[in-house]
């Protein structure tokens, strides 16, 4: 790969871009409002380092975001600013994404590694994971709940650090870093919603704080309502077909149909017409027959938003003890009540009944209305979730020996409760009666009713529903606690300057639980497969060393070393780490500086200890019925979803990776700053669920003896007994369904390669004029070169940035932002352009996306501030109408829409608003 001409030719466009286009950036760390060199700065850690250092920059990037610049960049809340770094290219599901495992939680992917190879740390602590693996396989954190009120600032390292922090650390690390010193009272006061409807929110914050002798502290408040907002207040998705030119119709309300053919019998839908606001009527599947009933409206009682409250405070006090010691504690605790709505309640009989009334064989599908069961929400999927957080330790110096040092004793722990409807065991019995026995049908056995088909379209009453359903309450938590102590000082005078040294030492336990709702295995649940609890704890010990060695006058190199042992059931696995970083500066203004890591990961817990993960793949491709129907595999279209179960490996290794970066930092003029960084990341044994679409060829490949290619395949050899081990099909005789994949049996291993590479380019431009007050310019750019992913050496390798099928990252993202202060009024734009991602259809992408947010504010004094704060300012969709419903990228963006805020400040006690 020839980078340095890629280099040459991005750099001026990154310039030309951030100079001239009204587009938001990432707030960096302001280092050039002071005239003061370097060397008469306080010297600060900086997230990649233990060891304080006075610049700003060093051997790897850094990205600083404000907690004011929250508000003021117009994002919606701290995951909705972290998801707009350049650096965050990797789609991920978010608590607004629908149907997943991890419906109220909200993760981020930088290098689109995914969640759980980004370390997540609150005041350099860890923090408890969300207690639900985010897409029933990996443990990530969840940003869903993070107050801005508390946030001084928020600090990214996108790059390798498992030497300097341990496992989870190979994308990079996110330091949440709260605030500690306040003076006085703030109060704050916003309320907001969208333009297009639903969105009403209102947000609370209170901030306080002080020093009383010895003693210091701050506290903080926050309480956040939301509403919901809907498919069906969107007119791009309240509509299924009005913008599909394929003429198929809804998919079925109320439907009866012929198990074996799939073909519908005719439905009179007269009865439950005013359902859906009036909008039930019959439909006809084109080449299936009959009718059923439906409604355009099918998705519309549906949140795209979720609902939410949510309360968090913070508190942090420092004591005195004396001149070399302070003794100090943080505490965080969070309550969140989140409603969504992936999906009305829906009933379906038996797959296939004889139904004695009609003298034929059957299936029976029923969705309800809100007008059934009382509400939109009826059916909704609820999280009453809980966060603790809580450190004490001391720090000080010993004597004045200039060196320092923090031992800190942390807890953190995440509770959720999650409440799923569900029908209870006698539904069936309310739609079919009891069952009357069975029945012989082309030689298979099915049971019988005597089944009135007017039952199925009589409209049921609020009561009734309640009567026929209940909320089950899985119980999940997740923990972790942590003893560390550190050291950081100068060991000896070198002839360039002083040898920094820092040490650490710490130990630790994490853990978690799954606790499904008992009246699951009890049998009182209706269409549940047996349900298991789930726990697994496991001990951390590291110890570690980083040096900064000044080798001449413009030349300081870096070097990190760590060793990690894990210890769980019985197992036992180390790691050790390590990294090499410079930094070189020819002249005061250029920094040339470069790193080189090994890095690591730890098995997700759930990877170890999970009994038996359920759920499904969407849209999987049957190949053994595409090769018996005489179709290529790339074009047959034999695709539906699969169920498919994975249960834990305690036998797992840790992955392993590589990352390299180098860059440079120039300041060519004064209040000008630019930066370019290339980078590359390779893991290897990375831990993966087996992937169904390779079992699937494999096992289509065994049962027809040949690839498609016609090379020859023995069904006796290890690997097709093991692939047809994990595929669990109907019969091929069955009269309904014949072949059909019931359910896939994965496992977690240590296979994969994975390797991405790619540049940053950013900049900073401040400029002050008497007339028109000060200025102030921040850009990024990100350009994913390459993002590969192999599951087995001589498998396929899936290329995740120019191969629309696979494609998982933004292949480029810009962003950029201006603000600016004259007096009382300051005002800030920011943009974010998102490179093309592919359509709906997978045949092609579709074209960049951009968002523009914005605000403004007034000061009326120095106590009271007025802004108007505006998300989406262009009112932009971003439309796709390439596949249907729900015509947008759902996976990538969101359809909210133009959102506004008024918000008001006002501070009380002396001094200025903080």
């Amino acid at each position: 790969m020839r980078v340095r001409p890629l280099l040459r030719r991005s750099l001026p466009v990154a310039i030309s871009l951030f100079l001239s286009l009204p587009l938001r950036a990432i707030a960096q760390e302001d280092a050039g409002e002071t005239a003061a060199p370097s060397q008469q700065l306080e010297a600060v850690t900086v997230t990649g380092s233990r060891i304080p250092r006075a610049q700003v920059e060093g051997p790897a990037p850094v990205i600083v975001i404000k907690g004011d610049d929250i508000d003021k960049g117009g994002y919606r809340s701290v995951f909705d600013v972290l998801t707009q770094l350049t650096q965050n290219t990797g789609l991920v599901q978010g608590e607004d994404y629908g149907s997943t495992f991890t419906p109220a939680a909200n993760v981020i992917s930088l290098r689109g590694l995914g969640p759980n190879y980004t370390l997540v740390l609150v005041n350099g602590h860890r923090v408890a994971d969300y207690p639900v693996a985010y897409n029933g396989s990996v443990n990530a954190v969840d940003f869903a709940n993070v107050p801005s009120v508390m946030i001084d600032r928020i600090e990214i390292l996108s790059g390798s650090a498992s030497a300097i922090y341990g496992s989870d650390a190979i994308a990079g690390v996110v330091n949440i870093i709260l605030k500690q010193h306040h003076e006085g009272l703030d109060l704050s006061l916003k309320v907001g919603g969208t333009q297009r409807g639903g969105g009403d929110n209102q947000r609370v914050q209170l901030i306080g704080g002080g020093s009383w002798g010895d003693l210091s502290g701050v506290f903080g408040l926050e309480l956040t309502n939301r509403e919901p907002i809907w498919y069906g207040d969107r007119g791009l998705s309240n509509s299924y077909t009005r913008y599909d030119d394929s003429g198929l119709p809804p998919p079925q309300v109320i439907g009866i149909r012929d198990p074996a053919s799939r073909n519908y019998y005719p439905l009179d839908c007269a009865a439950p017409g005013p359902l859906l606001d009036g909008s039930l009527r019959a439909f006809e599947r084109p080449g299936y027959g009959g009718s059923y009933c439906s409604s355009d409206h099918y998705y519309s009682d549906r949140t795209v938003q979720t609902k939410k409250k949510l309360a968090t405070g913070y508190a942090s006090l420092t004591y005195a003890l004396n001149e070399n010691t302070e003794l100090f504690g943080d505490f965080m605790a969070g309550w969140s009540d989140i409603a969504t709505v992936v999906r009305n309640p829906n009933w379906t009989s038996p797959t296939a009944f004889w139904n004695d009334a009609t003298g034929r064989l059957e299936s029976w599908t029923r969705l309800l209305a809100p007008e059934e069961t009382g509400s939109r929400m009826a059916g909704a999927r609820t999280f009453l979730q809980r966060q603790f957080n809580v450190t004490f330790g001391a720090r000080g110096s010993f004597g004045d020996s200039g060196w320092k040092y923090v031992a800190a004793a942390n807890r953190s722990d995440y509770k959720s409760d999650q409440g799923v409807f569900r029908f209870l065991r006698g539904v069936d019995d309310y739609f079919l009666g009891p069952q009357t026995g069975t029945h012989d049908y082309e030689g298979d056995t099915f049971p019988s009713y005597d089944a009135d088909p007017s039952r199925l379209t009589t409209p049921l009453d609020a009561r009734l529903f309640r009567s026929l359903s209940t909320h089950t309450l899985e119980r999940d938590k997740a923990w972790t606690e942590d003893l560390s102590f550190s050291v950081n000082g100068e060991l000896l005078q070198l002839p360039a300057g002083p040898l920094g040294v820092a040490g650490v030492v710490e130990a630790g336990r994490q853990g978690f639980s799954n606790r499904p709702d008992p009246r699951i295995n009890a049998g009182e649940i209706w269409n549940v497969a047996e349900a298991h609890d789930d726990s697994g704890t496991r001990n951390r010990y590291a110890a570690g060393i980083e040096l900064n060695v000044p080798i001449f006058a413009q030349l300081t190199g870096i070097a990190a070393a760590r060793y990690d042992r894990y210890k769980y059931s019985g197992q036992s696995i180390g790691k050790s780490t390590y990294n090499l970083g410079f930094e070189y500066r020819p002249f005061e203004t250029l920094l040339l500086r470069g790193t080189y890591s090994t890095s690591f990961r730890a098995p997700d817990m759930n990877y170890l200890f999970a009994k038996g993960t359920v759920g499904y793949e969407p849209g999987n491709t049957d190949f053994y019925q595409c090769a018996l129907d005489g179709h290529s595999y790339n074009s047959c279209d034999v695709q539906y979803n699969m169920n498919f179960r994975s249960s834990g490996n305690l036998g797992l290794k840790p992955e392993n990776g590589k990352s390299f970066t180098y860059g440079l930092v120039w300041s060519p003029l004064d209040g000008l700053d630019l930066t370019a960084d290339y980078y590359r990341i390779r893991i290897k044994d990375a831990v993966t669920n087996l992937d169904s679409e390779i079992i699937l060829r494999t096992e289509a490949d065994c049962r027809v003896g040949h690839t498609e290619a016609g090379t020859p395949v023995d069904i006796d050899s290890q690997l097709c007994r093991d692939a047809l081990a994990r595929v669990v099909r109907n019969s091929p005789d069955a009269p309904v369904n014949p072949n059909q994949v019931t359910n896939l049996l994965l496992n977690p291993i240590n296979a994969a390669t994975e390797r991405t590479s790619g540049i940053d380019l950013g900049g900073n431009y401040r400029w002050t004029t008497d007339r028109y007050g000060k200025f102030l310019l921040h850009a990024g750019f990100t350009r994913v070169l390459s993002h590969d992913y192999q599951q087995f050496v001589g498998d396929p390798t899936r290329d995740y940035v120019n191969d629309v099928t696979y494609q998982q990252d933004w292949r480029k993202k810009v962003n950029a932002a201006l603000s600016w202060s004259l007096g009382d009024w300051s005002a800030t734009l920011n943009g974010t352009r998102y490179g093309g991602v592919p359509r709906n259809d997978g045949e092609a992408r579709r074209k960049p996306y951009t968002l523009v947010n914005g605000s403004v504010g007034y000061d009326f004094n120095e106590r009271a501030h007025l802004s108007l704060i505006v998300n989406n300012l262009r009112n932009s969709l971003p439309v796709d109408k390439s596949a249907g419903w729900p015509n947008y990228s759902s996976a990538w963006y969101d359809i909210y829409g133009r959102q506004w805020w008024l918000q008001f400040d006002y501070h009380f006690g002396g001094g200025k608003r903080g």
